[in-house]
């Protein structure tokens, strides 16, 4: 099959398709196309939680037994390095408020423990090594801290909290962004309400901020490990300005650049350590998987590592996270053939190659260019098309049955604007993936959430559900309102989301269908409740079901 001829996309116009470049390309920043390159990178989650057996720190472990006396910041580094790390975030706070630094805000905390007769520091070790090994440093500080009722976001439930608590955080914040050296990337999962827009600013204004107001990456809003296909990089303002957009919002339309961050874990459904959980690891084969859908749909894995009780990951977890990095360098570390200069979009060999896999890499300094294309290779002095694709961005992984071909090419069958490739290269792996890559968003079957029914008249009224044992996922939801078959027209004036007795902003928004709701939840554990707004829009009775369906990313 031969490709089409290459054809700038804008719009179809009497069923033919015009000709028309696009009026501005969104560009990354020079920091964000650093972070890109990255590529892979580590979380480390150590916390009291550690020793409870638990995900969540409930505070029943006494700080005298916290005591990881093994702790040592360069085997990380080793795991680290293993499988091409880039940056290492660690989580030097997590909800339970525990503070793995020297810090002058709290009394909980690694000072308030054995270790290293409370004098040690477990991120300024960490800085060192990373320093020493030319590793960037990145770090995650939990809005949410149960020592001072903060809530996700850093919400607490009165005023004067919520004063003391914007205090203390801004001073954690600044703490660890000028003590340690340059970091390259901070964590505000569940978003902050705190303004640390000053802080951020003066002391780390090249950082890549996840989550929260000033954001320049996204959650890509699931934990298995998977980015879409297409993995658009940019989305539109109104999206980007929540601080808690992910992939569901993107689109090749957007005018603001925020690329895709997956996170996963190497022993599944576990970030922190639990005993007796090493048949929770991941295989060989699964996180491949993961490495082609991410990575290889143009995003960052961030892979979590799991420190046990002593302060050193598991030698099992560290194995096989070395096993998955010799992986990747034998089926990728050094092409057959790759282009030798920006643009080039064909490759002529010098004799017959047997290839199963080609890598393709935009310019994205230069914008988001191709929307269609084809990779081709010539058998018998004829182009045979091999792979077919819509994104490339930073980077896209083809793979295909075994071909011998005298030569390789890129066609751009759409675009916007001239394409700009910045690499192509064609590799034999001895393998091809079973992998399916979907274009679309599916859903797993509905869950009842709750119910209306006599309650709801002709004024508004307000209905709430209990989500809780239902949205127990850090991932992508749905909600709808369904109206019995008979029931009366209804309206829905809003629907929020409620964490433990308090609104939370910006996790829940409109879809194209004015019955359903996008509902980001990015952490679980505490008591979260839909409060829905709603009245009866015509006569009969008004009665019907509120559904919730998990979004499957793919």
């Amino acid at each position: 099959m031969k490709a089409k001829p290459l054809r700038y996309l804008i719009a179809e116009k009497k069923g033919a398709m015009t000709t028309k470049k696009i009026a501005k390309l969104v560009h990354p920043t020079k920091a964000q196309l650093e972070w890109h390159d990255f590529e892979l990178e580590m979380f480390v989650g150590l916390d009291p939680a550690t020793w409870q057996n638990r995900e969540y720190d409930n505070h029943s472990t006494p700080l005298k037994d916290i005591n990881p006396a093994k702790l040592d910041t360069e085997q990380w580094l080793n795991v680290a390095e293993s499988f091409g790390a880039k940056l290492v975030m660690f989580v030097a706070k997590h909800t339970g408020g525990f503070c793995w630094w020297q810090t002058d805000t709290s009394d909980y905390g690694i000072k308030e423990t054995p270790w290293r007769n409370g004098r040690g520091d477990v991120v300024g070790d960490l800085s060192a090594s990373c320093r020493k090994r030319n590793i960037r440093l990145g770090i995650y500080l939990s809005p949410q801290d149960a020592c001072f009722n903060a809530g996700m976001g850093g919400r607490c439930p009165t005023v004067a909290e919520q004063n003391r608590y914007n205090d203390i955080y801004r001073r954690q914040l600044t703490e660890l962004l000028t003590r340690y050296g340059k970091i390259d990337e901070v964590w505000f999962d569940g978003g902050a309400i705190i303004n640390v827009s000053d802080i951020l600013h003066q002391h780390a204004p090249e950082a890549m901020v996840f989550q929260g107001p000033q954001a320049t990456i996204r959650w890509v809003g699931t934990e298995l490990g998977y980015a879409p296909y297409p993995a658009w990089n940019t989305l539109y303002a109104e999206d980007a300005r929540t601080g808690t957009s992910t992939a569901v919002h993107g689109t090749p339309a957007g005018d603001v650049w925020m690329p895709l961050e997956v996170d996963t874990t190497i022993r599944n459904h576990y970030w922190f350590w639990h005993p007796d959980t090493e048949f929770k690891l991941k295989s060989l084969d699964e996180l491949m998987e993961i490495y082609y859908r991410s990575v290889g749909h143009g995003a960052v894995l961030l892979l979590n590592s799991q420190p046990d009780t002593s302060g050193l990951i598991p030698e099992p977890d560290a194995r096989r996270t070395a096993e998955f990095g010799a992986e990747i360098s034998r089926r990728f570390g050094q092409s057959l053939a790759e282009t030798k200069r920006k643009g080039e979009t064909e490759i002529a060999f010098e004799t017959p190659l047997r290839i199963d896999h080609v890598i393709t890499m935009e310019d994205i300094a230069k914008g988001e260019r191709v929307r269609e294309y084809a990779i081709e290779g010539l058998l018998d002095n004829e182009w045979v098309e091999l792979a077919q694709g819509t994104s490339v961005g930073h980077k896209k992984i083809d793979f295909f049955d075994p071909r011998t071909v005298t030569g390789l090419r890129f066609t751009t069958l759409k675009s916007a604007g001239k394409p700009m490739l910045r690499k192509l290269a064609a590799y034999f792996a001895g393998i091809t993936p079973k992998i399916n890559r979907h274009s679309a968003c599916h859903f797993y079957n509905p869950l009842r959430a709750g119910a209306w029914g006599e309650e709801v008249g002709a004024t508004w009224t307000t209905i709430e559900a209990d989500i809780t044992s239902l949205c127990n996922e850090a991932r992508q939801y749905e909600v709808e309102l369904k109206p019995a078959p008979d029931a009366a027209p209804f309206e829905a004036k809003a629907v929020h989301l409620i964490e433990n007795g308090m609104e939370i902003d910006g996790f829940i928004g409109p879809t194209a269908n004015p019955r359903r709701w996008n509902l980001n939840i990015t952490e679980f554990g505490n008591q979260k409740t839909l409060r829905v707004i709603m009245r009866r829009a015509g006569n009969g009775k008004c009665c019907g079901e509120i559904i919730i369906r998990k979004i499957i990313l793919e």
